[in-house]
């Protein structure tokens, strides 16, 4: 039960962040749902991946590069998608940010 409501708020804070940004938008509740299903789906399986062939650059850059990962797998969950567009790389740095903040604010909700 715990994993469904964790589910049901990442597309709440999917739909909150495209409220905010106007570079985001998501077309409805089941579209969030699927985005943000597909969201955590790249972010367990491909998010690792990408981590450690990117492990040098993220050593240099002192773990900002990490930044960069999280803006374009939200980018490409954006453009993989029907219902949720993403329009453009800066707002898919942004977007991925705020997601993250909401999302933990929320699930930090659920926890207490």
């Amino acid at each position: 039960m715990g994993l469904i409501l964790v589910w049901i708020l990442n597309a709440v804070a999917l739909l909150i962040v495209a409220y905010i940004l106007p570079g985001i938008a998501v077309s409805s509740f089941g579209s969030a749902l699927i985005a943000a299903l597909v969201l955590g789906l790249l972010n367990t399986l491909v998010k690792p991946v990408l981590v450690l062939l990117t492990l040098p650059i993220t050593i240099v850059t002192l773990g900002l590069f990490l930044l960069i990962l999280n803006g374009l797998l939200f980018w490409f969950a954006g453009s993989v998608l029907k219902g949720f567009v993403v329009n453009g790389f800066w707002w898919a740095m942004l977007g991925a940010l705020i997601y993250s903040i909401v999302s933990g604010l929320l699930t930090g909700l659920l926890a207490s």
